[in-house]
């Protein structure tokens, strides 16, 4: 299977090249096909250089491979003339319909824990955020805002019936698979239905999905209330489905309560392909100085395997996100891995060469 590789900017050539390490040995430990990689310039670096964003043909290529792994992509000093950043993934988030945007939220063993009570060791949880519409429509790389003269701007957040009901049925089948492997199997529709007419459409769409998996729990939770809650009982929540910048806020939210942006992971699944990428930013300042945390990028890439398994019907690449994943649970649990984000004493490579070792089930 080939993925298309957009290392991109910063920390994002670094916990790229780490995630190809150490999914191509959980492949192999696996048993299943090894993975090709078309690498594809794109990023602000690249815009610096050529003056495009992404190179000739790269977006085609992109979806014409079996998923995307994207690094991280930006650097503060790089924009365009109105001062907006280089966001070429968000154009292909909507070239390519990649509308399920999910951010799993999990406690690790010796990892930091921001809140003090006890539960919050069991946060088991996922983020699914709309990837494709909502405020981010209007995102200036589409171009669509309405712009009146420097008095004024108007965004467009907008809801489509085609697109939430596909997101609807994403979520109430995750929760489903979840419900399966022990955990709640609850489906929590996060919105502002009580202001928005847009908000009121996604929340009457959820209701009219909802009696098709009658075995899935429901409910409900305005956005405000939900940022309450995730610092309040974040354990006593599942999978919650949400418009696009409901979800870009909470979701990193979310993630500090389990160490930091460095072990937030991210899915972003359409009908015909998924993107893959760590959901922190480039991190320039750390760039090349082997301080990053490739961690989220790494359990991005169980999330890869996991959809190149379920495309393929390929066990064997289930079988290695399995692998990869214990092998990052394992290590927090035996105090292996150390990030420095955390203030720990390992770097990148540290990180990197401890799950190598892990997965080879040797000792260091």
């Amino acid at each position: 299977m080939k993925i298309a590789l957009i290392k991109g900017d910063g920390i994002g050539v670094e916990v790229a090249d780490a995630t190809v390490a150490v999914v191509n040995v959980a492949v192999k430990a696996a048993g299943a096909p090894e993975l090709t990689y078309d690498d594809i310039p794109a990023g602000a670096g690249y815009f610096k250089e050529t003056g495009s964003d992404i190179e000739p043909g790269g977006e085609d290529r992109a979806g014409k491979a079996d998923a995307i792994f994207l690094g991280a992509i930006g650097l503060p000093a790089v924009r365009h003339a109105d001062g907006t950043e280089i966001s070429p993934h968000l154009r292909l988030r909507d070239i390519y319909g990649l509308y399920a945007g999910v951010r799993p939220v999990k406690a690790y063993p010796n990892a930091p824990q921001r809140l003090a009570d006890p539960r919050a060791a069991n946060i088991d949880m996922i983020i699914l955020r709309e990837s494709t519409e909502g405020l981010f429509y209007s995102a200036a790389v589409h171009g669509r805002s309405q712009i009146i003269g420097d008095d004024e701007v108007r965004d467009t957040l907008r809801i489509t019936r085609t697109t939430t009901e596909k997101l609807m049925h994403f979520g109430f089948r995750l929760a489903e698979k979840r419900k399966a492997h022990g955990k709640p199997g609850r489906l929590t529709c996060v919105d502002k239905a009580n202001v928005f007419q847009s908000m009121a459409f996604f929340r009457k769409i959820y209701d009219e999905v909802a009696p098709e998996y009658p075995e899935v729990e429901t409910g409900y939770n305005y956005v405000d209330a939900q940022a309450l809650n995730l610092i309040r009982n974040p354990w006593d929540f599942d999978v919650m489905v949400m418009e696009n910048m409901f979800g870009d806020i909470l979701s990193d939210l979310a993630g500090g309560l389990v160490g930091g942006m460095g072990m937030a992971a991210c899915a972003e699944i359409g009908d015909a392909t998924g993107l893959f990428q760590p959901a922190h930013g480039s991190a320039p300042d750390i760039m090349g100085r082997d301080k990053a945390n490739p961690l989220a990028a790494i359990l991005s890439g169980v999330l890869m395997l996991e959809y190149l398994a379920e495309i393929s019907g390929d066990g064997r690449y289930d079988d290695a996100a399995t692998i990869l994943d214990r092998g990052v649970e394992e290590g927090f649990a035996a105090n292996r891995l150390r990030p420095m984000e955390f203030c720990g004493d390992m770097g990148t490579r540290a990180v990197t060469n401890e799950i190598l070792s892990l997965l080879a089930g040797t000792g260091s």
